[in-house]
């Protein structure tokens, strides 16, 4: 199998890292052929003991490294609001975050990438997130009808810096609570307390408001039907807290910042 067919279905994704980690498609794209040119003149090789994709982002990054230093700079030509946040990370914290948070790669894979070790990985993630956390603090509303589960989310979200205009046990108790006052993220359980739905809450509540949503619930099955809202960020019950703490980040960091008003 050629090189080419072996990177292909990979490049997309390398072409969106590239991006996100450059502010600029442009720019992302030249130090992607920068780096497929390396590789197709054995000026680089692709590591064997690591995945083809492991391998590729390897290779990018040990280009980008070489000769993107000017990439660092402040670019005030930026204009989409994740973008801009992202550039204002530390470089190797923004590394580490976009492997793992955009890119999905584990922890462990994210080290082999920048050649560095597990622990210096969780650090660089966990920076990059507590400058995320008070970048981006927010009002959250709490769609959930156990007391004592809504007041674990409460207990995470406060931790993180954020406030809670809310605590809604049904779809009518949402509603209203936003209409009151306009949350910057909804966490959103699916079964409420009147056998009323978290999911037609959501649907009501994102029919007035451009706000990241969150569910978590014990019965994800019924958000996997292709229909929306769309579960970007979904979480099974019982959750873990770190888990919740890094959906809130990575919501709250790459959802665009609008006006949000009734309409």
């Amino acid at each position: 199998m050629s090189l080419l067919a072996r990177l292909a279905p990979h490049l997309p994704y390398v072409r969106r890292y590239a991006r996100a980690l450059t502010g600029d498609q442009t720019t992302g794209d030249h130090y992607v052929r920068v780096a497929l040119e390396a590789l197709a003149a054995g000026e680089r090789s692709l590591d064997a003991a690591l995945s083809p994709r492991v391998a590729l982002y390897r290779v990018f990054h040990a280009i980008w490294l070489t000769s993107g230093a000017q990439l660092e700079a402040r670019r005030d030509d930026v204009s989409d609001d994740a973008s801009q946040r992202l550039l204002r990370i530390a470089p190797r914290s923004r590394q580490a975050f976009l492997l793992t948070a955009l890119e999905g790669f584990t922890p462990t894979e994210a080290a082999q990438i920048l050649d560095c070790d597990f622990g210096e990985v969780e650090r660089l993630i966990a920076d990059a997130q507590a400058e995320i956390d008070a970048e981006l603090a927010t009002e959250v509303l709490i769609i959930e009808d156990e007391p004592v589960i809504a007041a674990d989310i409460e207990a995470l979200v406060r931790e993180l810096g954020h406030d809670v205009i809310d605590i809604a046990a049904t779809r009518g108790e949402a509603v209203d609570a936003v209409a009151r006052k306009t949350p910057g993220l909804v966490l959103a359980d699916i079964q409420l307390a009147d056998g009323s739905s978290g999911i037609d809450a959501v649907k009501d509540i994102l029919a007035r408001l451009d706000v990241p949503v969150i569910f978590i619930t014990a019965f994800p099955e019924r958000l996997l039907t292709g229909e929306r809202p769309e579960p970007t960020f979904l979480i099974t019950k019982p959750f873990q807290p770190e888990t919740v703490k890094a959906a809130i980040g990575q919501a709250l960091f790459f959802h665009p910042r609008r006006t949000r008003q009734a309409a």
